[in-house]
C-alpha cells in the first residue's frame, strides 16, 4: 500500500499545485487520524484526485492576485473543509448520507472504477492522452493505439497479467507488494529507464511542521465558498465508499462519526502545511483486495511514508509508472460488482434502473453531479410509490387467521355491508387526493349496499393537513350515503391528530378501532335492534 499511495500522493499534491512533497505531507495526519476516528476498516483517507482538482482550481485564481502564498492557502482550505465537516458533525447532519442507497453505491462504486481504468490508460501504454473526460479519455486511446509506447506497454500488460495470476492462484499473496519488487528488479536488471519507461524518480525530503495559516478576510470568505463544494464531493466519496466496502465485508458505518472524521483529518492536514483530503477508492480497494480486515495497514503504511520521507527515498526511484497504472486498474476491477447488478435485476427492475443511473451519471458528469442525480431519482421514485401506494380490501380466508388482501386470496369473504380497506402508505398530501378517490372506489364496487368503512391505518402513522382534509371530505361524501366511516388500528399519535384537527368529533369515538377484531364487533353490534 505504501509503494502505491507514495507515488500516487506524489502526484496529488501537483495536481493541487502545492508540490510532490506536500501530497507525502498531506496524507501522514490523514492515515493517524482516520485509524483514531473513523469507522471502516477498509478506508484508506488522505489526498485523492477529486479534491485535489478542486483545490487548484479554487486557490489558483485567488494566489494570482494575493501576497498570501499558494501553500497557505491551500492549508487554510484544508482547515475550512475541516471545520465545515465538524460543525456538520455536530448538526447531526450525517444522515444526509441515508439517502444513498445500496444501488446508488454499487452503481457509484462502478462508475468510479470506470474513471480510474480510463485514467490510467495513458500511463499503462504510453499513448498521449489530453482529455479529461471518460469518453474522451477512451477515444484518444483508440485513436491514437498506434503511438503506444511498446516497452512502457509491456510493463502494464505484464503487471496485469501478473496480479490477476496471483490473485487466481494464491489470493492470500501480497500481488501488489511482490509487483513492486518485480518490477523495480525489472528495471535494475534491463535498464527499462534508459528505454523511455517513466519511473517514479527521486522523491523529495522533509517532514511538515505546524503552521496556523491566516489570511485576509476577503480571502477567508472566498475559501469558505469553495470549501462547501469540496465538503460535498468529498464527504460523498467518503461515505460512499466506505458504505460499499462495508456492505461487502458486513460492517457498520457511522455516517456521522464519517463526518467527524473527515473533519478532523482535514484539520491536521491543514495545521500541518496539507490541502485537503478525502477517501481514495482506489488505496481502499487495493487494501480490500488483500484482504484487510483492520486500519492496521494505515498505520504501516503511515510508518513507511515517514521512513521513506527520513531514509528510504531511494527504494521507489526505479519503480515505472505504468506499474503504477496497472496497480490501479487492477483494484478498479474489483469494484465492479457484476453479480450484484444482476442481484438488482432480478429483484425489481426500478432498483436495476437506478444503479445503471448512477454510472451512467458518474461517468457523463463527474463524480458529485452524478450521486446528485441518483439521489435525486432515488427520492422521486421513493415518492412515486408512496403516492400511488399499493391498496387492498380486507376479508376472511378459509384456515388462515386474520384478514388478508382478497386479491390475494380468491377463496376470501368479505362481510356483506362492511369494507374493511388498508392504504399501504403514510397519508399526507402527495397521496391525500388519491387515498380519498381509491376509497371511494372500494365503496362503489361492492354488489351490496356498504354501510360501513373501516379504514385500516396500520401504515398511516400520522397524517398532515392536507390529509385531514381530505378525511374530512371523505366522511362527508360517505355521509351523504349513508355510509358510516371508521378506523381500526389507531395508533396514539394519530389518535391526537385526529382529536387536534377536529375528525374525532365528526367521526365519533365510538368509530375509532385500536384493532380489526374490534372494528368488526363494533360494526356487528351497531346493526342490533
Amino acid at each position: 500500500m505504501a509503494a502505491y499511495l507514495i507515488p500516487q500522493c506524489m502526484a496529488y499534491g501537483e495536481l493541487a499545485g502545492v508540490g510532490p512533497v506536500q501530497g507525502l505531507w498531506a496524507i501522514l495526519p490523514a492515515l493517524l487520524i482516520y485509524t483514531l476516528l473513523g469507522m471502516s476498516p477498509q478506508l484508506s483517507m488522505g489526498p485523492e484526485s477529486s479534491t485535489a482538482v478542486m483545490t487548484a482550481v479554487a486557490i489558483a485564481p485567488l494566489a494570482a492576485t494575493s501576497d498570501t502564498s499558494y501553500l497557505m492557502l491551500a492549508s487554510l482550505l484544508a482547515c475550512a473543509v475541516g471545520l465545515l465537516c465538524v460543525v456538520g458533525y455536530e448538526a447531526r447532519l450525517g444522515f444526509l448520507a441515508d439517502l444513498l442507497s445500496k444501488p446508488i453505491l454499487i452503481g457509484y462504486m462502478t462508475g468510479v472504477a470506470v474513471i480510474m481504468i480510463a485514467g490510467q490508460l495513458s500511463r499503462v501504454s504510453g499513448v498521449p492522452i489530453e482529455a479529461e473526460s471518460v469518453a474522451g479519455q477512451l477515444m484518444e486511446f483508440w485513436s491514437h493505439l498506434n503511438q503506444a509506447h511498446g516497452p512502457t506497454l509491456a510493463v502494464g500488460g505484464f503487471v496485469l497479467v501478473f496480479l490477476f495470476a496471483v490473485q487466481a492462484r494464491f489470493p492470500r499473496a501480497p500481488g501488489p507488494l511482490l509487483t513492486v519488487l518485480l518490477v523495480t528488479v525489472m528495471v535494475a536488471l534491463l535498464g527499462l529507464d534508459q528505454q523511455g519507461v517513466r519511473v517514479v524518480g527521486e522523491i523529495p525530503a522533509g517532514l511538515p511542521h505546524f503552521v496556523v495559516p491566516l489570511a485576509s478576510r476577503p480571502e477567508v470568505l472566498q475559501i469558505l465558498a469553495a470549501a462547501v463544494g469540496i465538503v460535498i464531493v468529498g464527504y460523498s466519496d467518503n461515505v460512499l465508499t466506505a458504505r460499499a466496502l462495508a456492505a461487502r465485508q458486513g460492517h457498520t458505518i457511522d455516517a456521522n462519526q464519517e463526518l467527524l472524521a473527515l473533519g478532523i483529518a482535514n484539520l491536521g492536514g491543514g495545521l500541518m502545511q496539507g490541502f485537503p483530503v478525502s477517501s481514495s477508492a482506489s488505496r481502499a480497494a487495493i487494501g480490500d483486495s488483500m484482504g484487510s480486515q483492520s486500519q492496521v495497514y494505515s498505520l504501516v503504511a503511515f510508518g513507511v511514508v515517514l521512513g521513506v520521507l527520513l531514509f528510504l527515498r531511494p527504494l521507489l526511484a526505479l519503480f515505472t509508472t505504468a506499474a503504477l497504472g496497472a496497480l490501479v486498474i487492477f483494484a478498479a476491477t474489483k469494484l465492479v460488482d457484476i453479480p450484484e447488478f444482476l442481484r438488482l435485476r432480478q429483484f425489481r427492475q426500478g432498483d436495476f434502473a437506478l444503479a445503471l443511473a448512477t454510472t451512467v451519471g458518474v461517468l457523463a458528469t463527474d463524480l458529485l453531479v452524478g450521486v446528485a442525480i441518483a439521489v435525486g431519482l432515488s427520492v422521486i421514485e421513493l415518492f412515486a410509490r408512496i403516492a400511488r401506494p399499493h391498496d387492498a380490501v380486507m376479508g376472511r380466508v378459509p384456515n388462515i387467521p386474520g384478514l388478508h388482501d382478497i386479491k390475494d386470496w380468491p377463496e376470501a369473504t368479505t362481510i356483506p355491508g362492511l369494507v374493511i380497506y388498508r392504504y399501504d402508505a403514510p397519508l399526507f398530501f402527495a397521496n391525500a387526493a388519491d387515498f380519498k378517490r381509491r376509497a371511494l372506489a372500494v365503496v362503489e364496487a361492492e354488489a351490496t349496499p356498504v354501510e360501513w368503512l373501516v379504514v385500516n391505518t396500520e401504515a398511516i402513522v400520522e397524517i398532515d393537513i392536507t390529509a385531514a382534509d381530505a378525511l374530512v371530505e371523505l366522511y362527508e361524501k360517505l355521509r351523504r350515503r349513508g355510509v358510516t366511516l371508521a378506523l381500526a388500528r389507531v395508533k396514539q399519535d394519530l389518535y391526537a391528530q385526529l382529536k387536534r384537527c377536529g375528525l374525532l368529533d365528526l367521526i365519533g369515538t365510538e368509530h375509532i378501532f385500536f384493532t380489526l377484531p374490534s372494528a368488526i364487533d363494533g360494526f356487528h353490534q351497531r346493526q342490533q335492534p
